[in-house]
């Protein structure tokens, strides 16, 4: 007589042989299919580079024309902090129409004007640099403002260091930069790099081969075997799980060896978090391609609903609180949302549980619904 525990183990093991020959199956179809290859692997390696090297959004080598009127020791030593600094080409001049004209041609971002008793003036606490900047790329400006700013704030640092009698004004601002002593927007580029990978790998790739398969109709053979809904999507989701946890290996390398950034958090939890962040990403993938069936459909909605969110609403490259507030409401749906928060937090700050806990949390959750959404849309039969 056989017990119904024996039964139980019989037919767990038999779904256990089932999911197996899928993904065996699946890995078999990625290692001869070169688009899986060079989306999974090629394109990660081609996006480090590119964003590492080719991207940055700190400001260095500005051309700036810095005018002195009637040159003297002062005045002189002030503009050679500009030449010194690594973020200013400074042109000199002796004219003010002239710089002006050159900044109309777009030949320099900027102007300082440094008269000639600007230093006495700066001693008696009311120094006046003029500072003129193209404000037709508005953020850049600010930036140049900034560093011309900074760069006569060092230089009556380094006078008040030597003993002359430098007032620059009231206050005394002493500043420190916090998680990025650098100033290096690599630190926080690399990190916001990652989740563009995962989504590309978790929920583009998975939708195009979803979608690609129910063109060519191998799916439907599927559906006359005795292999059920829910273990053709186990069998989907763990090779491209895979693939995207080696893609997170090949980014935290190249973060670490290649930009240096810091990873200051647990890399136990970097993994935990991105195991559920391409969790949620594959279950989006999967639900697409089952709805719409269509590689071209499916890779114009993924593309709309994960990659460009990723990268124009996550907090990626563009903070959350200057935007409108029906937009940043939006942001809160976001998966990408929630990731790029940790990302951010496990590299540069550590395990601050007050932002891992919720971020993690909502990732969870979302992962959860969206898993068990993917199976209801997922049904044996052709219609």
């Amino acid at each position: 007589m056989i017990s119904i525990g024996a039964i139980d183990r019989s037919r767990l093991t038999a779904k256990v042989w089932r999911v197996w020959a899928l993904v065996h199956k699946e890995f078999r179809q990625m290692v001869r299919d070169p688009s899986s290859i060079a989306m999974g692997v090629v394109l990660p390696v081609i996006l480090i580079l590119l964003f590492g090297y080719g991207l940055s959004l700190d400001v260095k080598h500005v051309k700036v024309a810095v005018v002195l009127e009637n040159p003297s020791p002062d005045a002189t030593e002030m503009a050679a902090g500009l030449q010194l600094s690594s973020y200013f080409d400074p042109r000199f001049l002796t004219s003010m129409p002239r710089a002006r004209e050159l900044m109309r041609d777009r030949e320099v971002d900027g102007i300082v004007l440094l008269r000639s008793n600007a230093a006495r003036e700066m001693r008696l606490g009311d120094a006046q640099v003029q500072v003129d900047v193209n404000g037709t790329d508005a953020n850049h400006a600010r930036i140049v403002e900034g560093y011309a700013q900074g760069a006569i704030g060092q230089w009556a640092a380094r006078r008040a260091a030597e003993g002359h009698a430098v007032n620059v004004g009231p206050v005394n601002v002493k500043n420190r930069l916090w998680f990025n002593e650098a100033n290096d927007s690599h630190y926080f580029l690399v990190p916001g790099l990652i989740v563009l990978v995962m989504t590309l790998i978790g929920a583009f790739l998975t939708s195009m081969v979803m979608a690609r398969e129910w063109e060519r109709g191998t799916l439907e053979a599927l559906f006359v075997t005795p292999v059920r809904a829910e273990e053709i999507l186990l069998g989907k989701i763990v090779p491209y799980f895979v693939q995207g946890m080696a893609g997170l290996a090949l980014c935290l390398l190249g973060a670490k060896f290649l930009f240096h950034v810091p990873i200051r958090g647990s890399i136990w939890l970097l993994a935990l978090t991105s195991m559920l962040y391409l969790l949620v990403a594959l279950s989006i993938g999967l639900v697409i391609s089952s709805v719409t069936k269509s590689q071209f459909v499916a890779s114009q909605i993924t593309l709309l609903a994960t990659f460009l969110p990723a990268m124009m609403l996550s907090g990626f490259l563009f903070d959350l609180r200057s935007m409108p507030a029906p937009v940043r409401l939006l942001t809160y749906a976001l998966p990408a949302r929630y990731y790029v928060a940790l990302l951010q937090t496990l590299f540069l700050a550590g395990d601050v549980w007050g932002v891992v806990l919720p971020n993690t949390a909502v990732l969870a959750g979302m992962a959860a619904m969206l898993l068990l959404l993917a199976r209801l849309v997922t049904r044996k039969k052709l219609a």
